[in-house]
């Protein structure tokens, strides 16, 4: 059972079918696929969605950011020495975003078609995770990281303060630079590729889930007034 065990977590199987076909190759036993289903519970195991990460990633280089810059400075927002946000823009748009429901028969949502966005470049706290935020229909640019920058400012006047932010061309650039110097604000930038360590992708993800998944908004107009009072 114990080498059976080990294989799994090495390389786990898609369903049962594939789970009986790989004790029959280490056993020599013949399992119907409700028994290997009994087995691999009482593994402790269940069904669980893959989730990706980007295949350029360089794990090591996360970590090392993590522990040497990062994790200081959430321990000196805990002591309530410095404001953390983690800042990225995010863009809705009125397409459908579907999900999972429970059912009698599949529904079909309707889809509005047009390209126009709703954009919402955000910063959320480390610890107390209110969220401020700089909202538009047009683009988010340098302009717009220098408008939030200021907005954070105003809004601590007297705080130490980091921002811990994404390699994107609009947020490291020169003017962007010049205004968190000018406001004495830490830029912190992640690693390539490292969406697992900004926090405010999960309120991304939860704003598409609650306000978007399985939806139909008739115009643009509907979508950006609920997201508007969600975000």
């Amino acid at each position: 059972m114990q080498c059976i065990e080990c294989s799994f977590k090495i390389t786990p199987v898609q369903n049962a079918k594939d789970a009986v076909a790989r004790i029959e190759t280490m056993t020599g036993l013949k399992l119907s696929e409700s028994q290997a289903r009994r087995i691999m519970k009482k593994m402790g195991m269940s069904l669980k969605k893959c989730s990706s990460i980007p295949a350029k990633a360089d794990p090591q280089l996360q970590f090392d950011f993590y522990c040497e810059e990062m994790k200081p400075r959430l321990e000196e927002a805990s002591r309530g020495e410095r404001k953390v946000f983690f800042v990225d823009a995010a863009h809705f748009v009125p397409g459908a975003f579907l999900g999972m429901v429970w059912c009698f028969v599949r529904p079909f949502i309707k889809t509005s078609p047009g390209r126009q966005r709703y954009n919402v470049l955000g910063a959320v706290d480390s610890h107390s995770k209110e969220i401020i935020s700089i909202k538009n229909t047009g683009y988010i640019n340098a302009l717009t990281v220098c408008e939030l920058i200021e907005k954070i400012r105003n809004q601590y006047v007297e705080d130490s303060i980091t921002l811990i932010l994404d390699n994107a061309r609009y947020q490291r650039c020169k003017a962007v630079m010049q205004k968190a110097d000018e406001l004495n604000i830490e830029l912190l930038f992640m690693p390539p590729y490292s969406p697992n360590l900004n926090l405010i992708e999960r309120l991304c993800k939860l704003v598409k889930k609650r306000c978007m998944a399985n939806r139909y908004y008739e115009n643009f107009n509907k979508g950006a007034v609920l997201a508007k009072v969600s975000v």
